[in-house]
């Protein structure tokens, strides 16, 4: 199968390096942002364009929400297959007369870190059972955890990593302001926190919570509250008091 890449950003570079590492053949890689296809042509030898679109059998579009319906209008083969990375769109946000289908990889991308691809879970969705199944295979040569998914079921995954991914690592940046503010080295807390997410792979998150909010204890959560001002104490606030209600103790 000729498969093309839209985009040269994280998820773009992250798949073109995930079907390198697993031998999966890409034709090219296409976008807009010539420094940033290089980067990603010198990391995988794939060659790229930021002017001329090849044609192929399947593309994979990984641009961000708001450009997606613009670049999939580019596309004009009818006997293509056409994919988007998005989480939250459904498949018939790609407005070409084609084959559409939803392609999406649960993960964090930054291109400075290398991530183990056996591990992304991939939820798929096609207008048909053949294109369901071409997906699916192509998933499985990258990771086992692979999944068929409507547009509800990925907008409701897409929520639940926002809040297991994205208010977490805002917490980490919260809670290094107040080390900062203190002189204490944000290091000190990463094993602490390497802890707390091996935890979860072992104990289920409800059952593993720890703290002076699941403890009710009054005194230590006045105490906390008298160190914080503004922003940080409201997230302090906040968050006690959505553990209290999670364990019934308001």
């Amino acid at each position: 199968m000729q498969t093309v890449i839209i985009g040269s950003g994280n998820v773009a570079h992250h798949l073109a390096k995930a079907f390198v590492e697993n031998n999966i053949p890409l034709k090219q890689i296409f976008g807009r942002n010539e420094a940033a296809l290089k980067a990603i042509s010198d990391d995988t030898k794939i060659p790229f364009s930021t002017s001329k679109l090849k044609e192929a059998d399947l593309y994979l579009i990984c641009v961000n929400d708001q450009s997606i319906k613009e670049v999939s209008l580019m596309i004009k083969n009818p006997e293509a297959l056409v994919a988007h990375t998005s989480g939250s769109l459904p498949k018939d946000i790609l407005k070409g007369n084609y084959r559409k289908a939803s392609f999406y990889p649960l993960q964090t991308f930054s291109k400075t870190k290398n991530l183990d691809y056996s591990k992304i879970p991939f939820f798929i969705e096609a207008e048909n059972e053949s294109d369901q199944n071409i997906l699916e295979a192509l998933a499985r040569k990258i990771s086992a955890n692979v999944m068929a998914s409507n547009h509800e079921q990925r907008k409701y995954v897409h929520m639940t990593a926002v809040f297991a991914c994205n208010f977490v690592n805002h917490l980490f940046a919260k809670a290094k302001e107040i080390s900062d503010s203190q002189a204490i080295p944000f290091d000190y807390f990463l094993p602490l926190i390497d802890e707390t997410v091996e935890k979860i792979h072992h104990i289920d998150p409800k059952s593993a919570q720890t703290g002076p909010a699941v403890r009710n204890d009054s005194r230590v959560l006045l105490l906390h509250e008298e160190l914080l001002q503004e922003e940080h104490l409201k997230i302090y606030r906040a968050m006690n008091e959505s553990i209290k209600k999670m364990y019934q103790l308001t």
